[in-house]
């Protein structure tokens, strides 16, 4: 069976017509959902009757309630004759721990009415984090275990987390879990489970590496695609894109300068490394921008506050990786900002998703090297959409651009009952003795005008054009060197500066591969994929660079070792550079 509907759908059933229970359709109520979305419209009713599911649809869509009001459903029918037991009846795989969390509140809320009011039972298991207490969440019984790959595989191989009971497993995110390297530790997962469970494999997008593995694990499934609804001939699209062309080393210059042109109500801005993050913020704050840092290496509480800010409209600007930010839902969000072009044409379709909702418009802007071109045209091939390549704006612009918001607040304050001016008013009288005072006014401007932005602002950042098809180019348009292998063996040169590099005891003789590394440290600890940097993989061995900074935090996550390819592998500093 397979299902193509354009969003948004019209006729949507109400969620009384779907088949869920009272206790699940009550709770439902209770939030405040009468309609379910396209993809909860189309997905619910097969997965409550047992199939296997391949289900496409944007982030932000309603891809949990999807999943999980089925799987509650089933739970409710099945243990009734069963018994409840202690086993998990559910799993669901997500990429992150900020999604892994945000599934499991959302099942445990849509589950709260079960068992007459007791609940469902939801543990959250994830790296980065003490294995203790998960451990006696999953030993204390349990009916749903919302999962990071990695550290699922670690509690299945001590004991602790038993797969061969499962009735339904759910991969959430797949296609980022695959691009974080984890498709050897999800195949292991899989085989682990019995060959009648139900599968279930969401993602935002469907390369073919997605539809290999729904292949190889998903029996006859509904294949249900939610399509964003088609731009009409002459209308403009709900998500404005925008590229600029600028040099490397002009990016966050450059990026201030948008920003202020935009005057985005509420944006997220994507960098690729946590210390990119907390350089972009410190740059945006002293323009004058509300922004704030949001990485791995804050804590659970430190990163809500962060967010509710921005919900709130006290802060505009929400800087972020990428792994801090998935499973981030906000509602009023009008702009995503890429400092640097996403590595996936996927990854662009994910952060850009989180804007254009319920028929609001959006803006999607991307700040790009001449070098990335191809890749903005891989995305624009990907999507069916267009990118406006537009020029940064010129010292020029941003003084007329200023000047218009002054005369627009003068206006303003001019039209309403100010009493607070008469103060004002009576030194202008003074100083109106001496000069005129159309002379004072401007000074007072000018004066304005040098207390907002950056002290670089009267310069124009260089203009560079893109590169004829075919050619080349490096970092700010030169034509390029030859590519280096991030996998390969590129002999025992020093770490870059502000790194330091790991010892990883297993090599190309276990099979190991960038991969798995990147997707290991990314789900055991507060690294980022991006954070990440040169990997050798060697016969017994492997090295890998990462942040100084972060060393300790890292090693403190992994104590000594990490899961690839299902075995343990210690880690520790490399005794060759453990410093720089």
């Amino acid at each position: 069976m397979f299902v193509t509907v354009t969003e948004p759908a019209l006729d949507l059933p109400l969620f009384s017509d779907l088949p869920l229970p009272a206790e699940l359709l009550a709770a439902v109520a209770e939030l405040g959902y009468t309609h379910p979305s396209p993809i909860q419209a189309e997905a619910i009713a097969p997965l409550a009757d047992g199939h296997d599911l391949l289900g496409q649809a944007a982030t932000g869509t309603g891809k949990t309630a999807a999943f999980a009001l089925p799987m509650l459903a089933r739970l409710v029918e099945l243990r009734a004759e069963q018994g409840r037991g202690d086993a998990p009846f559910g799993m669901v795989l997500a990429p992150t721990r900020e999604l892994a969390l945000q599934v499991a509140e959302a099942v445990t809320r849509y589950g709260a009415g079960l068992y007459g009011g007791r609940g469902a039972r939801v543990a959250t298991v994830y790296g980065g984090a003490p294995v203790g207490p998960q451990w006696k969440a999953l030993q204390q019984g349990t009916d749903v275990v919302v999962a990071t790959p990695g550290r699922a595989i670690d509690l299945a191989n001590r004991g602790a987390l038993r797969l061969a009971e499962l009735e339904v497993v759910v991969l959430d995110e797949a296609d980022e879990m695959l691009d974080m390297g984890f498709v050897e530790d999800i195949e292991t997962l899989l085989d682990q489970t019995p060959d009648t469970r139900q599968a279930v494999l969401f993602s935002a997008t469907m390369p073919r590496r997605i539809e290999t593995l729904a292949q190889k694990y998903l029996r006859e499934p509904v294949t249900v695609r939610i399509r964003r609804q088609e731009v009409p001939e002459g209308e403009a699209p709900k998500v404005r894109q925008t590229a600029y062309l600028v040099p490397r080393s002009h990016t966050t210059a450059a990026l201030g300068r948008v920003l202020e042109a935009e005057r985005p109500t509420a944006a997220i801005v994507f960098c690729r490394t946590r210390a990119d993050v907390d350089a972009v913020t410190e740059t945006l704050t002293g323009r004058g921008l509300r922004a704030e840092a949001l990485h791995g290496g804050m804590d659970q509480e430190h990163r809500t506050r962060v967010v509710e800010r921005l919900r709130s409209g006290r802060t505009e600007l929400l800087v972020a990786t990428d792994v801090a930010a998935r499973g981030l839902d906000i509602d009023l969000l009008t702009h995503v900002v890429n400092h640097d072009v996403p590595q996936t044409s996927e990854a662009y379709v994910h952060r850009i998703g989180r804007v254009g909702r319920a028929g609001r418009e959006g803006v999607a802007i991307t700040l790009a090297p001449p070098s990335k071109v191809h890749a903005l045209r891989a995305v624009e091939r990907l999507t069916g959409q267009p990118i406006e390549i537009a020029p940064v704006p010129t010292a020029a612009d941003l003084r007329a651009a200023r000047l218009e918001r002054t005369r627009s607040a003068i206006t303003e304050k001019l039209a309403g009952d100010a009493p607070e001016l008469d103060d004002i008013r009576e030194m202008l009288t003074g100083l109106a003795a001496d000069h005129g005072l159309l002379d004072v006014a401007a000074a007072a401007i000018a004066l304005l005008q040098d207390a907002t932005g950056a002290p670089d602002d009267a310069e124009d950042i260089p203009v560079v054009a893109a590169p004829k098809a075919g050619a080349r180019t490096g970092r700010d348009g030169r034509p390029a060197r030859e590519p280096r292998g991030r996998g390969g063996a590129a002999g025992t040169r020093p770490p870059k500066a502000g790194t330091t590099r790991l010892f990883v005891n297993a090599g190309r003789a276990s099979g190991v591969r960038p991969q798995d590394i990147v997707g290991a440290l990314a789900n055991e600890s507060n690294l980022s994929g991006r954070d990440i940097g040169a990997i050798q993989i060697h016969e017994r061995h492997a090295l890998v660079e990462i942040p100084e900074h972060a060393a300790d935090d890292v090693l403190r996550s992994l104590r000594g070792s990490t899961t690839l390819k299902g075995r343990r592998a210690n880690v520790r500093r490399d005794r060759g550079f453990a410093r720089t």
